[in-house]
């Protein structure tokens, strides 16, 4: 039973279709749903991952090497007795050179004096020392197993890492921005779709309205026909007047659904209706100043300036010398793990690097580093004046797009006023039906006008909403 309901909550989940949408709703599940919102999350996480790396470095290395070997030629067998502390006399070659000390004794006689003039002797000495000690130059074949530790931390590196860190949060926080861009993108997608829905639902509306007229008009015709004021021809006009409306209100239900398509899209949902929402959308009423301190460029071009800025720093580390520190524990033995502790060898060390010459590369990357921020300096100065610009322009179309959207809905009012008159005054005979038909296609010119005003009205405010970095 707690499985078939699963299932059903999960196909519930799947076949869900969004009615009533409201644009908080929108928004809500682009955010949820976008795949380019989820790439750039990765991206930030990845970001995210760099400035770890980055703090990573300030506490240096520690490695566990294990080594197994084996190995018969001979510099490396004597490396592994000592390394394992088991060398003996024997693999140094003692035992060829007692035999000789042994041969001098045999003739001697065990004489002490012979023995003595003997081995004094530079002929035998020669002999002696010329000798190749066989256990030292053929050893046998022996295993090698050790097992190391080493720490390897930087102590002083011109604050090279500092900086490199302090950089990496700053990119990390770039990324950040980078992520609200593409949300801002998306969000004005959905925005311009969600309100252009709106719009052409409300245009829908007026066209019906509108063809109900015709309709109307037609019946009047078929009427007079009767009573003989009306020809074939009138009536005619008026059906091909009102094939010129259905196409209309066809070609806006296809814009309809090409909207919900897209919307569906972008939130990842089905839907089938929509919370209206007023046709024209609010404009921003902070100052200029305000607006762009708000700008998502505004914050990238200081972030960028502040990453210029710590370049130089970076840069400039290389000018100082490196100091590093480390520490081994180790252990050999021809078994492995054995005899651990008796086995160990400690080793410590430090080292100052510093390059003294390398051709004038440290200046120079130095030199173009302070040349960056001043470059950056320059294109934060323009993008706060070209940013004002910008929002100036935006705010102004829109203004001027307000006074359009007054004019265009009084000459729609006025048209639609004109052709009830022509109406009126074609029951009365005093116009002719192509007249009044002319007077209905003003009117659905002036509501398509008006349509077409508040779209482009409503996208220059939603571009400017885009600029800013929201919540």
């Amino acid at each position: 039973m707690r499985i078939f309901l699963t299932f059903l909550v999960f196909i519930s989940s799947v076949f869900a279709i969004q009615s009533n949408l409201t644009l908080n709703e929108a928004i809500l599940l682009l955010k949820r749903n976008s795949s380019s919102i989820k790439i750039a999350k990765f991206d930030e996480k990845i970001a995210k991952f760099k400035t770890r790396i980055a703090k990573s470095y300030n506490y240096g290395n520690l490695d566990y090497t294990l080594n197994a070997i084996r190995s018969n030629d001979a510099g490396n067998v004597f490396g592994f007795k000592l390394q394992s502390r088991e060398a003996t006399f024997r693999d140094f070659g003692f035992s060829d050179f007692l035999g000789g000390v042994g041969q001098a004794l045999s003739m001697a006689g065990g004489d002490f004096g012979t023995f003595t003039n003997i081995m004094s002797n530079p002929a035998m000495q020669d002999q002696l020392l010329d000798t190749a000690p066989d256990d030292l130059n053929y050893p046998g074949y022996r295993n090698h197993f050790q097992n190391k530790l080493t720490y390897q931390v930087p102590i002083f590196t011109g604050y090279k890492l500092t900086q490199y860190k302090i950089i990496m949060k700053d990119m990390e926080k770039l990324s950040k921005l980078d992520t609200k861009k593409i949300i801002n993108e998306e969000i004005y997608q959905t925005k311009k779709t969600f309100y252009n829905i709106s719009l052409v639902e409300n245009y829908i509306k007026h066209l019906k309205k509108l063809k109900q007229n015709i309709d109307k008009l037609e019946d009047i015709i078929r009427a007079f026909k009767k009573e003989g004021y009306a020809k074939d021809t009138d009536i005619l006009e008026v059906q091909a007047k009102r094939a010129s409306v259905l196409s209309y209100l066809n070609q806006a239900k296809l814009n309809r659904d090409l909207a919900y398509q897209y919307l569906e899209f972008l939130i990842g949902e089905k839907v089938s209706s929509i919370s209206h929402v007023n046709e024209l959308a609010p404009l921003p009423k902070e100052s200029i100043n305000e607006l762009v301190s708000k700008t998502l460029d505004l914050k990238m071009a200081k972030l960028g300036y502040k990453i210029t800025k710590e370049n130089i720093k970076l840069k400039k580390s290389a000018y100082y010398p490196m100091i590093g520190a480390f520490g081994e524990f180790s252990s050999a033995d021809d078994k492995p793990f054995n005899d651990f502790i008796k086995h160990d060898s400690v080793t410590f060390g430090a080292q100052l690097k510093w390059n003294l010459f390398d051709g004038g590369k440290k200046s120079a990357e130095f030199q173009e580093a302070k040349v960056k921020h001043m470059q950056m300096a320059e294109k934060l100065s323009l993008a706060k004046k070209g940013l004002a610009l910008k929002i100036r322009q935006i705010i102004t179309e829109v203004k001027s797009k307000d006074y359009d959207v007054k004019a265009k809905q009084k000459e729609f009012e006025f048209t639609k006023k004109v052709f009830e008159q022509y109406e009126g005054k074609y029951k009365e005979g005093l116009e002719k039906i192509s007249d009044v038909l002319i007077k209905h296609s003003q009117e659905i010119q002036a509501l398509l006008e008006l349509l077409k005003v508040k779209t482009v009205r409503n996208q220059k405010v939603f571009e400017l909403e885009k600029l800013l970095e929201g919540k």
